[in-house]
């Protein structure tokens, strides 16, 4: 697969693999998290839960992550980052211009210019999305492969691929850095669930 020039010179601190967690995918996570390969990313987002809970679920599978080697990062402003242990933080580039002290600061956008803010606001990296069309936002207007690699060739700073991603849609993209929700969730034996 393709790396572009930028992501050549990036610290092995980065992680190629990244899971996003989310409601439809919390049963599971750990399971997902134990297959992944060790030194992937894990994106913790759980928006759909009070304050307490989060907390708690965060910690349970910030634990589970880091037990097979994984980067946690949390979708969050960096104070709650800090105060949760947290290696990073995710989200739009005005977010991550006020964060500090972390290790990880993980930009969100869908264009040039939203790409253009994360590096000025100092992100070590950005998820560009989507690249594919997405179970969360089904009638969205997904990028492309072709739209994709003209963008993030235009990003001095790594890009991460998201939306509709799986490891055929990587290969099929050619790119190395990617996450997903469903596409990296394993998954969970229930009653009905072949």
């Amino acid at each position: 697969m393709a790396v572009a020039p930028d992501q050549t010179q990036t610290p092995p601190s980065l992680p190629l693999l990244w899971l996003l967690s989310d409601a439809r995918n919390d049963a599971a996570l750990e399971r997902s998290l134990a297959a992944l390969p060790a030194g992937s990313g894990f994106v913790f987002r759980h928006y759909h839960l009070g304050e307490e809970e989060r907390r708690a679920r965060f910690a349970a599978l910030a634990a589970v992550a880091r037990d097979h080697g994984h980067r946690v990062v949390l979708s969050d402003d960096a104070v709650r980052a800090q105060a949760w242990d947290a290696d990073g933080i995710y989200g739009p580039p005005e977010r991550i211009a006020s964060a500090q002290g972390l290790a990880l600061l993980i930009a969100t956008a869908h264009d040039r210019t939203q790409i253009a803010a994360a590096v000025r606001s100092g992100a070590h990296a950005v998820v560009l999305s989507p690249v594919f069309a997405t179970r969360s936002h089904p009638d969205g207007t997904a990028l492309g492969p072709a739209k994709f690699h003209a963008l993030a060739r235009s990003s001095p700073i790594p890009v991460i691929a998201l939306g509709g991603m799986d490891a055929e849609r990587a290969r099929e993209l050619d790119w190395t850095r990617w996450a997903a929700i469903d596409g990296l969730t394993t998954a969970v034996d229930t009653p009905g669930n072949a």
